[in-house]
């Protein structure tokens, strides 16, 4: 059985997001580490105002929303603001079919133009940002 996993967002020198550390051990965590993905969001030059709307800030807890009807991708996922009240774009769709629609989001880093959102297993503990 696996050790739960247990992140800290902790604030960058230049203020863009978060990186990742590793709340039990104190060690950086890669964005390539295998237990999480960051994924740049899919589709946001369709809706600007979104990406600059503060509830998809960094630090910000998003929902993710599978379409299976979606005609392009039934494997399509959404993301969403907490409250499901704003679409920024898609989780690109090479992850997407490999998500199992129980994983958690976080933003974690602006981009000109886009953004970084972490992806986590539901049962990861992501703890407030430090900053």
């Amino acid at each position: 059985m696996s050790e739960r996993l247990r992140l800290w967002l902790e604030g960058s020198r230049d203020g863009r997001g978060y990186r990742l550390r590793d709340a039990a051990t104190g060690e950086a965590v890669s964005w390539e580490d295998p237990r999480v993905r960051v994924v740049a969001v899919a589709g946001v030059s369709f809706r600007p105002e979104a990406l600059d709307d503060p509830s998809f800030d960094p630090g910000c807890r998003l929902a993710l929303v599978p379409e299976p009807d979606n005609e392009h991708d039934p494997h399509a996922v959404a993301i969403w603001n907490e409250a499901r009240t704003m679409q920024v774009g898609y989780v690109p769709r090479e992850d997407a079919a490999e998500l199992d629609g129980s994983e958690q989001a976080v933003s974690i880093w602006r981009v000109d133009g886009g953004l970084r959102v972490l992806i986590a297993p539901a049962d990861a503990w992501i703890g407030r940002p430090h900053l």
